[in-house]
């Protein structure tokens, strides 16, 4: 059962997140108003509704950005509009002018997301877009995800197909998912090669580093609890030394010492050779994990290492104790 309470902006603020998955809160002022906790800290508002005898989640949004009295206002109207029975539409819609009407409202990205969405969809699923979509045969679907380089991109482009499909049901353009009838490409997941005793050695090699830019970008991606992408490309801008803060993003007592020891001559925090900033150092990397004997290792493997072990907190001085705990556990300070 879910805790219940009044949902007011001081409780929301303060949940604490769950160390893994994802807790349920309820409102008592409106009871069918509902809440999910992510083990990293993201807060969305939903109601349940049985429907031809399945229970449905229905997300009507994220907190903070839609406040709690527009949550409350909603629900009525979410539920209402989930309880009408759709009726099939005989206009008929090419498959492209669907397409524009599922991303216009389903879709909410980043700018850079979204992009990187399209750039995919127009690689891989054009066969699909001058077709009527309630004329899209399972045989379409499969040729379109068979003809796909790369068994990850092919599952996540059916993926897509099937929440279109889903959403033209919902809205009466066709009667039944067939993306569901095609099979799932088989993957075979690379296994993330990273344990606590690799990461002994990996700090041990990133310190016999002789370039010091590297040695710090590289203990970054240990101290920082970040993608490469993400640590490369920091500017001293984006650093509040005062709060231990990284833009939004709490500092780990470790990247606070580390930062503070490097010269801030420029705008970037890892410059390259060039004007801009450190983007990929594959063979400084190489070296690296040759030497920590984990030569498969990649960069973000290490953020995803931790990130699997910290556990997630709303309050952001807490999360970062929480880096802090889980580094010294991990690095053994009185080991290193």
């Amino acid at each position: 059962m879910a805790h219940q309470f009044f949902f007011n902006p001081y409780i929301l603020d303060n949940l604490v997140a769950p160390a893994k998955g994802f807790d349920v809160v309820q409102d008592i002022s409106e009871p069918r108003l509902r809440m999910y906790i992510t083990n990293r800290g993201v807060k969305t508002f939903f109601v349940r509704k049985r429907i031809k005898g399945r229970d449905r989640r229905i997300i009507i949004g994220k907190y903070p950005d839609m406040d709690i009295e527009e949550a409350r206002l909603s629900v009525a109207n979410v539920l209402e509009d989930a309880s009408k029975k759709v009726s099939l539409k005989r206009r008929k819609i090419l498959f492209k002018d669907f397409l524009n009407l599922y991303l216009k409202n389903r879709v909410h990205r980043s700018v850079g997301s979204y992009d990187k969405l399209m750039r995919a969809i127009n690689q891989h699923i054009t066969p699909l877009f001058e077709k009527n979509l309630s004329d899209i045969t399972v045989d379409d679907v499969q040729k379109v995800v068979s003809d796909i380089h790369g068994t990850a991109m092919a599952v996540r482009m059916r993926e897509l197909l099937q929440s279109i499909f889903k959403y033209a049901i919902e809205t009466g353009y066709v009667r039944e998912n067939i993306v569901t009838k095609t099979p799932v490409p088989e993957q075979h997941r690379r296994i993330r090669p990273l344990n606590k005793h690799g990461l002994h050695r990996l700090f041990h090699a990133i310190n016999a580093q002789e370039s010091p830019v590297m040695r710090a970008a590289f203990l970054m991606l240990i101290y920082g609890f970040a993608t490469k992408n993400q640590v490369f490309s920091m500017q001293w801008s984006d650093l509040d030394f005062n709060r231990y803060m990284w833009g939004e993003h709490p500092l780990s007592d470790r990247a606070v010492v580390l930062l503070q020891d490097l010269p801030q001559d420029g705008c970037w925090v890892f410059p390259s050779r060039g004007h801009g900033h450190l983007t990929d150092p594959r063979l400084a990397w190489m070296r690296v994990v040759k030497a920590a004997g984990i030569p498969n290792l990649t960069m973000d493997d290490v953020y995803k290492f931790l990130t699997r072990h910290l556990v997630w907190a709303g309050d952001k001085e807490d999360l970062r104790q929480n880096m802090n705990d889980l580094l010294d556990e991990l690095l053994n300070t009185n080991d290193i």
